[in-house]
């Protein structure tokens, strides 16, 4: 019985063996040069041993210890001396390349084959000169071949827009890149930021650029990629005065100056009237009722209930709704629970109270370069402590007391 699986097991062995040796031949004449010259090269060395046996057998029979051995001997030494010199010609390059390969691939790449990409320098050219449409022609044969290619795309596209302008044919050309399943996120965040951008600059239509930095959020919500397009949004009135302005300057009538400026009793009617920060605050209340993820806004309004109001409580509250904001990048966390902390310090806060709001940086970023900031900063919180010159409180009106809290905390989107 022992015999019969020993018998068994050395025929598995065996083919295994071989079966190992056929893979590994194919593998090694598919990653070669021309694996038809390696085939071919192949094929001669073996016609060439099989006749050099056959050649050696023939003139073994004449060797019987005669005279005659000495010149059968000479041509069987020949012969292999020919046929060695022959198949070190043939193969020699061959062992050269699997000795040296593994050094030499480390600058050239080796066997790897190059990735498959599309070109667009012929495109690029045509563009420099002036051939726009030929150059369309040439990324439109290689977006053939790739059709997701987010460069070839976008190059496109901005040929359409700029040297066409051609809006509508760039903006199609953008659908149905976003339209792709295929499509990475970032890139189609990008493709209708662009958009956006292109409709604000082309033709200033507030609504479409409206429209298509509302399909990011609508498309990946509850992501930053959401978050920085409604904080976009919440700034599009802004924009929109600013490149009408642009477009259609208007004549400014400048007043007449103050006659007897030198001979006046005082000048400080002519001095700026500075805001009211009551006012202010209202005006970003309702602007946050509208875009409550606007944290440039929210951040100025903390300041002013901090700066002009000495009220923590309602500046702790819009910086809180920053800080639990999940989408927000470590940086500009780090900066809110820092103003807050500084806020808290001038305001009259405790030490456990800034040491906790210090601490939260290193809680939630211990691996950032942030957290040793907040570290450094709580090795100095006594030195800031002793000087902390105390303020006095402001007493508010109604009005200025409830400012703030007539809009409750907003839903994440």
């Amino acid at each position: 019985m022992s015999e019969t699986l020993h018998i068994v097991a050395t025929t598995l062995l065996s083919a295994l063996g071989l079966a190992f040796m056929i893979w590994l031949y194919f593998y090694t004449l598919k990653r070669s040069y021309d694996p038809a010259l390696i085939l071919f090269k192949e094929l001669l060395t073996v016609a060439m041993v099989t006749g050099e046996i056959y050649y050696i057998r023939s003139l073994a029979k004449h060797l019987g210890g005669g005279i005659g051995d000495f010149g059968s001997a000479f041509m069987i030494a020949s012969s292999v001396a020919v046929g060695g010199i022959i198949l070190s010609i043939v193969w020699t390059p061959h062992i050269s390349d699997f000795l040296t390969s593994p050094l030499t691939n480390l600058f050239d790449g080796g066997h790897q084959e190059p990735e498959k990409k599309p070109y667009y320098s012929i495109a690029l050219a045509n563009r420099k000169r002036g051939r726009p449409l030929e150059a369309i022609v040439d990324i439109r044969e290689q977006l053939a071949k790739y059709p997701t290619d987010f460069e070839g795309i976008m190059l496109l596209a901005n040929i359409q827009a700029e040297d066409l302008s051609d809006l509508p044919g760039a903006e199609i050309t953008l659908n149905n890149f976003c339209a792709s399943p295929k499509a990475p996120d970032r890139q189609v965040v990008a493709a209708l930021t662009q958009l956006a951008d292109w409709h604000l600059k082309k033709t200033v239509d507030v609504d479409a650029a409206r429209a298509a930095l509302q399909r990011i959020p609508a498309r990946f919500p509850d992501t930053e990629y959401s978050l920085r397009a409604e904080q976009r949004l919440a700034h599009l009135g802004e924009t929109e005065k600013i490149l009408l302005a642009q477009h259609d300057r208007q004549v400014m009538a400048v007043p007449a100056g103050v006659q007897n400026l030198g001979l006046l009793d005082s000048t400080a009617f002519l001095q700026p009237q500075a805001i009211d920060p009551g006012k202010l605050a209202a005006s970003y209340v309702k602007h946050l009722e509208h875009h409550p993820h606007d944290t440039e806004v929210r951040e100025k309004l903390a300041l002013i209930y901090a700066q002009h109001f000495q009220r923590l409580d309602l500046a702790t509250l819009e910086l809180a709704q920053l800080i639990d904001e999940p989408k927000h990048k470590p940086k500009q966390v780090a900066h809110w629970l820092n103003l807050l902390a500084n806020f808290q310090i001038e305001l009259g806060a405790d030490v456990a109270t800034v040491r906790a709001t210090l601490e939260k940086i290193v809680e939630l970023f211990p691996d950032l370069p942030v957290a040793e900031v907040a570290l450094r900063r709580l090795g100095r919180l006594n030195a800031e402590f002793h000087g902390r010159q105390p303020t006095s409180d402001v007493k508010l009106g109604v009005y200025e007391q409830n400012i703030g809290l007539k809009y409750g905390r907003p839903g994440r989107s």
